[in-house]
């Protein structure tokens, strides 16, 4: 079974996610990671591709050359190989040009299942995937908290805020795995190690049969027109020493609520 997983680089956890004024986009020079949702999607490949007796599990990214170091992770992990879609003509693309790209790299590859993490930690869209599933005219499933592979179908048991369902789906398929789904591994030396050697390719826009219309500024269909802070929020008191009970029963005393 090939099962492919695309991963993205994130900001550090510990850092604070900006917008740059200039741009309009996210400000990626300071410290970059693998997202943390992805890394649960890494570990559900690599149990899935266990449990069917081999095959091969290909992590696929877009982003910048540096992207390649949370490639390297991945592979270190227990990924086979690594696909990363990097070119200049890429930078800008929105959601509909960033799938456009991955759609091609994945279609290259012919997967027999297609995971990726529920969202980025950054954006917290969670709509990749399925725009992702749209572009492979494949079926998706998101939320997957369990995943069974057998006979050429999948069977997921997906979370949802009012109970669970349990959804069958032939394959190939587009699957967005929870972080309750499993506990990630951790890279053992070894792996490390055994990263370095493993095939890295890198694509470009041309390599995918795309044109730089396709994609970037180019082929993105939203803009962002402006950039400010919230407004602040007038009336507001603060309270730091004291009786911090009492002061909230006078406040609210004041305006007759008890």
């Amino acid at each position: 079974m090939k099962i492919a997983i695309c991963v993205k680089e994130v900001p550090e956890a510990a850092g604070q996610p900006r917008i740059d004024p200039q741009s309009m986009r996210l400000d990626r020079s300071g410290e970059l990671a693998l997202n943390p949702f992805d890394v649960h999607a890494i570990e559900e490949g690599l149990r899935q591709r266990d449990a069917a007796g081999g095959g091969e599990v290909v992590v696929v990214s877009m982003g910048p050359e540096r992207a390649a170091e949370a490639l390297r992770r991945a592979l270190a992990l227990g990924a086979d190989r690594a696909v990363l879609v990097s070119d200049d003509a890429l930078a800008g693309s929105d959601l509909l040009a960033t799938t456009r790209a991955l759609a091609a790299a994945l279609a290259r590859e012919q997967p027999d299942l297609v995971l990726l993490g529920q969202q980025g930690e950054e954006s917290v869209g969670a709509v990749l995937w399925a725009a992702l599933a749209e572009r492979l005219e494949l079926p998706c499933v998101s939320q997957a908290m369990q995943l069974t592979v057998a006979d050429g179908t999948a069977t997921v048991k997906r979370q949802t805020e009012f109970g669970y369902d349990t959804i069958e789906t032939p394959l190939p398929a587009v699957i967005a795995v929870s972080d309750a789904i499993n506990e990630p591994r951790y890279p053992s030396l070894k792996g490390i190690m055994a990263a370095k050697s493993k095939p890295q390719e890198r694509l470009s826009v041309a390599d995918l049969g795309l044109s730089a219309e396709d994609v970037g500024e180019g082929g993105s269909r939203t803009t962002v027109l402006g950039l400010a802070e919230p407004p602040q929020r007038a009336g507001t008191r603060l309270v730091e020493d004291g009786d911090l009970a009492q002061a909230i029963v006078d406040f609210l005393a004041e305006r007759k609520l008890v």
